[in-house]
């Protein structure tokens, strides 16, 4: 079974380290290699992984919210490759699970209850992302029983420096989040939004790699659906 890491991708070399990073501790949890593919900005792409992909593959959107990316491109890829067997996992969030780890690097940050949080992502136009994001937004809102507002770091309104610059109106710290995968341009605007405190992107929390891993457990077949397709391939040979 081929395990994919699908990610964005990115043109800085911390970004696409970050991301290798990611896939060997995935590794490491389920005991296989993960190759990482890249939907946009640099390959390889996943419809080239997968057309050297002998053997049934599992593919993981590493993405945060249900964008164009994780609903058109990626299926797009899964097409061209003509692969014949391929299970494609639902996205990174929302969920339950990424919540948790938002309000951990909150809480390892130095947030404070009674800061002003701004949940910050790259930016989307998609409407069911929007959706997806403020259900992460209200998600970590209720783990820590704060007010947490959206902020774009490019496609989206507000813009996060305009996020920080209302919530710094209240008269309280102003905390970011980064609701990023990896180091890149848009970890470096939330830096530069004038917040008092940015977290690190969300790659750099080790409750991801498990998440992804956990992705890839469930998608895998049953120990029995396996042992009975061998022995059906084993019959007809």
């Amino acid at each position: 079974m081929s395990l994919i890491l699908a990610a964005h991708g990115t043109r800085r070399p911390g970004g696409v380290a970050m991301i290798g990073d990611l896939a060997a501790q995935v590794s490491a949890l389920v005991e296989r290699t993960v190759q990482v593919a890249f939907v946009d900005v640099l390959g390889p792409t996943p419809s080239e992984v997968l057309s050297s992909a002998g053997r049934p593959a599992v593919v993981v959107p590493a993405f945060l919210a249900r964008g164009y990316h994780v609903r058109t491109d990626l299926p797009a890829h899964v097409a061209a490759s003509g692969h014949p067997n391929v299970t494609v996992t639902p996205a990174l969030g929302p969920s339950g699970e990424i919540a948790q780890i938002v309000a951990q690097q909150l809480v390892k940050s130095g947030w404070r209850p009674g800061d002003s949080v701004i949940l910050a992502a790259a930016g989307t136009s998609d409407p069911r992302a929007r959706a997806d994001l403020r259900i992460t937004a209200a998600l970590v809102s209720a783990l820590t029983r704060s007010s947490v507002d959206l902020g774009f770091a490019a496609t989206g309104d507000p813009h996060v420096c305009e996020a920080v610059e209302r919530a710094r109106r209240r008269g309280r710290r102003v905390v970011v989040v980064s609701y990023l995968l990896a180091d890149g341009l848009f970890q470096e605007v939330l830096r530069a939004s004038g917040a008092d405190i940015v977290t690190r992107p969300l790659g750099t929390h080790p409750g991801l790699a498990r998440l992804i891993a956990s992705r890839f457990q469930t998608a895998l077949p049953h120990r029995c659906e396996a042992l009975l397709a061998r022995r059906a391939d084993a019959n007809r040979a």
